[in-house]
């Protein structure tokens, strides 16, 4: 079996620059929260199906809520997302898993790193390629899938953006 790769797509990948044109009209609140839903939603069951007792995917989820809510600081924020970064480095045996806990961990920092929520579709896509093609598949079957699932991704984004929002995150990809 090939080494699976550990984030699928690309940074010119079609799907993944709509994703990035329509977060740049949004503001890091809306991002943030997109990015959190969506991995709420679809993608952190992954890592709690592999791992069922381990809390650190739900706690950053909480932490993100708790800290735009006003009730924690941000350092506490992000000491929950390098606990959820940590469990991800530890289910190195388990690449579906692994990804899904690099989602969690992107989406919940995306708060105060909007580059972030492209984390959450490389990371998310792969987490749910792995866990729905199994690990042996060919590298364009966990694309295509990578592909849909950004689709879902941009149009879960879509049905928030806010139109013509006034303070958009100031966003450079590095990329």
């Amino acid at each position: 079996m090939a080494k699976l790769r550990k984030m699928l797509g690309s940074a010119d990948s079609p799907y993944i620059i709509s994703l990035m044109r329509l977060i740049e009209t949004q503001s890091k609140s809306t991002i943030a929260n997109w990015c959190v839903d969506y991995v709420t939603e679809h993608i952190a069951a992954i890592y709690r199906k592999a791992y069922p007792e381990d809390r650190c995917p739900e706690q950053a989820l909480e932490a993100f809520r708790e800290y735009q809510n006003g009730k924690i600081k941000l350092t506490d924020l992000k000491k929950a997302v390098a606990e959820v970064n940590n469990a991800a480095k530890a289910a190195e045996e388990n690449p579906a898993a692994q990804a899904a806990a690099r989602a969690v961990g992107q989406a919940a920092a995306a708060i105060y790193t909007p580059t972030h929520s492209l984390g959450l579709a490389f990371y998310g896509s792969a987490a749910v390629a792995y866990d729905r093609a199994g690990l042996s598949e060919k590298p364009e079957v966990y694309e295509q899938i990578a592909s849909e699932e950004c689709g879902r991704m941009l149009a879960a984004l879509q049905a928030v953006a806010v139109e013509n929002e006034e303070h958009p995150a100031k966003i450079n990809w590095y990329c």
